[in-house]
């Protein structure tokens, strides 16, 4: 992976994904302090098409690259938001899921959040890795192999796999940043008690760090 494909972080983008889901990461990959890393990272979207998407906060997005498109060479990771057509018509986001497969097969990290753990459940690459969701049923109604590496927490990371629950939009973000190296581990201690905790003392680290 060269320097610059490990500044690029690919959002898949479909119709009626959970605009909360994936704000605070999103906004956060691409502002992260550049003195932590030699670049700011960018987000980088993709569709199935290059039509727009609808959110569902009814944003329009307009996709930067179409999914036959994304190669793993060319990616520090891979985003699945949550959207209902993860239940509502799951086979539409199935090329989603298997472009995780090879994301994960080439050791390109995966996140997935809500809906999307279903996608990856179905697709058999929460079978044998230690996984959340929404809950346990919500995966079982897939009729996958993988209950006993469910993990009742609210994010999980295994190895380059990172699952979330639907409730869960700042351990999400949190946990990628961890898997991106996007800030040194006391800057992003003082990230989530700031932004989860809302604890105005974190804050002083955070400026500290921004100027230094």
């Amino acid at each position: 992976m060269n320097e610059e494909a490990k500044r690029i972080v690919h959002l898949a983008v479909y119709d009626q994904m959970a605009d909360w889901e994936i704000g605070h990461a999103v906004a956060h990959i691409r502002n992260g302090h550049a003195h932590q890393h030699p670049g700011r990272h960018d987000v980088v979207t993709v569709g199935l098409t290059g039509a727009p998407v609808t959110t569902m906060g009814g944003l329009t997005v307009l996709p930067d690259l179409v999914l036959p498109e994304l190669k793993p060479s060319a990616s520090a990771m891979l985003i699945l938001p949550g959207s209902d057509l993860w239940d509502a018509d799951p086979e539409a986001l199935t090329p989603f899921t298997s472009a995780a497969g090879i994301f994960l097969d080439s050791g390109v990290p995966v996140a997935a959040i809500c809906g999307a753990t279903a996608g990856l459940a179905r697709e058999g690459l929460l079978d044998d890795r230690a996984h959340t969701s929404a809950v346990p049923e919500y995966l079982l109604a897939t009729g996958y192999a993988g209950i006993a590496h469910y993990r009742s927490e609210l994010v999980v990371t295994d190895g380059d796999l990172i699952t979330a629950s639907p409730t869960a939009p700042m351990e999400f973000a949190r946990a990628i940043f961890a898997a991106l190296d996007l800030y040194s581990p006391r800057v992003l201690d003082a990230w989530y008690r700031l932004f989860a905790d809302h604890d105005p003392e974190a804050f002083a680290v955070l400026a500290e760090a921004s100027h230094a």
